[in-house]
């Protein structure tokens, strides 16, 4: 029998935006697959492209990357209600994608 405890946890984490999403590189033109419980930090180091991390955690801004075009699922603490809803930046470390593809001002 499925653990109920699981089963809430894997639905929180669909519904905040934990599921696979692209990342393009805007400087190269490359395209990485983000897979659920990987961040676009790991993913993007698969390919050679390294973003400084400190926390790891959304709470330091070390990682903040500008966003071209799509909508960021913001994990983080460090930018305001204003900031997020603008859309224009986000943590890699943490956080997600709304939409299928972001692309990245790297």
């Amino acid at each position: 029998m499925a653990d109920p405890l699981q089963a809430n946890v894997a639905k929180i984490l669909e519904a905040e935006g934990a599921g696979a999403f692209d990342v393009r590189i805007a400087s190269t033109g490359q395209t990485v697959h983000v897979a659920p419980g990987v961040s676009v930090v790991e993913a993007v180091a698969a390919i050679g492209i390294d973003i400084p991390v400190s926390c790891g955690e959304g709470i330091c801004g070390t990682c903040l990357t500008g966003v071209l075009e799509g909508v960021p699922d913001h994990q983080d603490f460090v930018l305001s209600p204003e900031e997020q809803e603008k859309g224009d930046r986000f943590t890699p470390c943490c956080s997600r994608a709304k939409t299928p593809l972001l692309v990245l001002d790297l």
